[in-house]
């Protein structure tokens, strides 16, 4: 038969045992979030002031962000008085199952550290990798962000990205600009060459040293393809603003002297 009173006194034997305790784990739960977010952003701030690479930032403080939390859990279980070792062996148990189910955020973790480790690119790099072109803002520990001409915001994971291609277009402080013209094949590359390079030396973001080159890239029946090269400071080179211009000031010097563009 079901005694209440008995019933009642354990459960007030229960609550002198561990209330206090629960009560003092809830507390240390609560001020130790409260001290994982103010250390985190403390050392944001500080690797900001000392300079530390953009590309570390983020990743180091999302780091240091589950370090400090798995500490304040085990403080916590401590507190309430389950031992710290059975937590340890269920941890490990669970972070084997886990890993086992998380195989592609294991590896995109491990892309993320091996992107940083070898840096193929860091934030602020103009980068085309998985089909996509653009800026990078954030390398975070699963995936980067990027920021496409268009304003787009691309999320790649770290694992396919760290094992696939990729184009850094900001390693190099020059960029070589290729523009192609078809005109009629009778018209004398003489005269061709000296338009070409009048254009060129309107525009001061085109460099002169490398200098600008113009020659024949294909001949076919009564036209040729002309290709015009030149260079310019990779900040010049993003957004075709110097192409999309070149072209422009070759049409109409073209026109000027009655050079038909086919």
């Amino acid at each position: 038969m079901f005694d209440a009173e008995r019933f009642l006194l354990r459960i007030q034997d229960f609550a002198v045992l561990y209330g206090l305790k629960i009560l003092v784990a809830i507390f240390l739960l609560i001020i130790g979030l409260w001290l994982i977010r103010r250390i985190t952003d403390f050392t944001y701030r500080l690797m900001t002031r000392k300079n530390v690479d953009p590309s570390l930032r983020p990743f180091l403080k999302n780091i240091l962000h589950i370090v400090l939390l798995v500490m304040l859990i085990m403080v916590v279980i401590a507190q309430v008085g389950l031992e710290i070792t059975s937590f340890i062996a269920l941890l490990g148990s669970a972070g084997l199952a886990v890993g086992l189910a998380l195989q592609g955020s294991l590896s995109n973790f491990a892309g993320g550290v091996l992107i940083l480790t070898v840096k193929p690119f860091r934030v602020g790099d103009f980068i085309e990798a998985q089909g996509q072109k653009g800026t990078v803002s954030v390398i975070n520990i699963f995936n980067t962000v990027i920021n496409t001409e268009d304003n787009k915001t691309v999320y790649l994971p770290n694992g396919p990205l760290a094992s696939s291609v990729v184009v850094n277009y900001d390693v190099e402080n020059n960029r070589r600009l290729d523009v192609t013209y078809t005109v009629d094949a009778a018209v004398p590359m003489t005269k061709i060459r000296e338009v070409l390079m009048r254009v060129i030396t309107t525009d001061e973001r085109i460099l002169t040293d490398p200098e600008p080159s113009v020659g024949v890239e294909k001949l076919a029946g009564q036209t040729m393809t002309l290709s015009l090269k030149v260079w310019v400071q990779r900040g010049n080179y993003r957004y075709q603003q110097v192409s999309e211009s070149l072209n422009e000031k070759v049409k109409e010097a073209f026109e000027r002297e009655h050079i038909d563009l086919k």
